[in-house]
């Protein structure tokens, strides 16, 4: 409980961290699951270090099994004792390593061939995230038979592709006093040059007649990289007609709104990670006593971050393997997705980070040489990683098989985010690192 207790709780700990970290998007609805998420998370964590031993001394003895519960004679109670120490430890009953025990000792023999071929690996995945475009899907990424699917494609055979996503210009004059329809006259006649805009709409006054709205048709649909380029050419063509004072302009709309939102959460992405990472590093020089630690637990996750975004950009934006998946891809990627992906995904990582790289340490505390620490601590926690690791890729991969491409995305993201960091960075990287570093990798400067 000393050692494992440390662990869990810095791993709730940083769990709840990432979860909460999502306030800083400044989406309500964000702020409200990623508080409610680092509650339940920090609940557990306390019924771990509190309700969970307490179970465990009622149950006692039974805990390792049958033959565990039945033994009165403390020799062989010693002997089932030292008989699962050895399956712990990587060896069959008949004396020979398992495969998890083949597999450390290969990467500890060969660190920097595998360390260097899983980052080339990683890299080449990540390749794709340079072109993520967020967003929101359109109903042209509801499935074919649908409804809303149908509809969208017989307005835009019938009217364009724009039509499905109208912006709306509001032109405000109350305090200029001037006449809101005449300035919106001139403004629609300044607007309709603009590259890209297919129609503008005459302008509906109030009845006070100081304010006017007009639709403004794009020549591309609401999800086009063009649309956010008329949005962005409409705001520019009015700053004039706002900075004079002679009316408030502003551009609204659904098409609109999604827009601003896909960019302000990319524009906090950045922020979000350092608070995260950051607290993430602190916790983690504390924990493990070590600088090497926490850089390579930092820098890993990154890498495998942004492979998860390469696969999600290449199927989800680019088209591949759609017809495999039976995803029908929108060049876009769901705006909300990699602020949920990252959270989720670096308190998973978290996790196995503390369970996979606690073990080393207390290892290798215990007097043992690196290598033998970095192989004794591999074999005693690897199996519950790949367990845990192998049972969320499992219910994320589900949501692919749903009928929409916004579940599937989740599903998919988080899934490829599980299977990256589990079985290429903790599997490989960690111990490659690791063994790289020998002593060093303990190394914390006397502060």
């Amino acid at each position: 409980m000393t050692t494992a207790g440390a662990a869990v709780l810095f791993a709730g700990l940083t769990t709840a961290i990432a979860l909460a970290g999502l306030v800083v998007v400044g989406i309500p609805i964000l702020t409200q699951v990623g508080l409610a998420a680092a509650f339940a998370v920090l609940v557990s964590t306390a019924v771990g270090l509190t309700l969970v031993p307490a179970l465990l001394g009622f149950i006692g003895r039974r805990i390792h099994g049958r033959r565990a519960a039945h033994v009165r004679d403390k020799a062989e109670l010693a002997q089932v004792h030292a008989e699962a120490q050895h399956r712990a430890e990587g060896y069959r009953a008949d004396g020979k390593p398992t495969f998890g025990m083949r597999w450390v000792r290969l990467v500890v023999r060969r660190p920097l061939t595998f360390c260097l071929a899983s980052v080339v690996l990683l890299g080449v995945l990540a390749v794709p995230a340079l072109d993520l475009r967020l967003g929101l899907p359109d109903d042209s990424a509801e499935p074919e038979s649908s409804t809303s699917h149908q509809a969208y494609d017989l307005l835009t055979e019938g009217f364009g592709p724009g039509f499905n996503g109208p912006l709306t210009v509001v032109v405000d004059t109350a305090k200029s006093g001037k006449d809101a329809a005449a300035t919106a006259e001139g403004i629609g006649r300044e607007l309709a040059g603009i590259r890209g805009v297919e129609d503008v709409s005459p302008p509906v006054p109030n009845k006070s007649g100081d304010a006017a709205v007009m639709s403004v048709v794009p020549g591309s649909g609401p999800t086009a990289a063009a649309t956010e380029q008329v949005v962005d050419d409409i705001r520019a063509a009015v700053k004039d007609t706002r900075d004079s004072g002679e009316a408030a302009v502003a551009v609204t709309g659904q098409t609109a709104i999604n827009i601003d939102m896909s960019k302000r959460i990319g524009d906090t992405l950045l922020p979000y990670l350092l608070i995260v990472v950051g607290c993430a590093f602190l916790l983690m020089i504390i924990i493990f006593r070590s600088i090497l630690v926490p850089v390579k637990a930092t820098l890993g996750f990154l890498l495998s971050l942004a492979a998860t975004f390469g696969a999600l950009v290449a199927v989800f934006q680019w088209g591949w393997l759609n017809d495999l998946l039976g995803i029908h891809s929108t060049g876009i990627i769901v705006n909300l997705l990699p602020v949920i992906v990252i959270g989720l995904s670096f308190g998973l990582a978290v996790d196995y980070e503390m369970f996979l790289v606690t073990r080393m340490r207390e290892e290798y505390a215990r007097g043992n040489t690196p290598a033998e620490a970095i192989v004794k601590g591999f074999m005693q926690s690897a199996r519950v990683v790949t367990a845990l690791a192998l049972i969320m890729i499992s219910v994320f991969a589900g949501f692919i098989l749903a009928d929409a491409d916004l579940t599937k995305s989740f599903g998919f993201a988080l899934a490829v985010a599980v299977f990256l960091d589990a079985f290429v960075l903790r599997v490989t990287i960690v111990p490659a690192v690791m063994a790289l570093f020998d002593r060093a990798a303990w190394w914390l400067p006397q502060w």
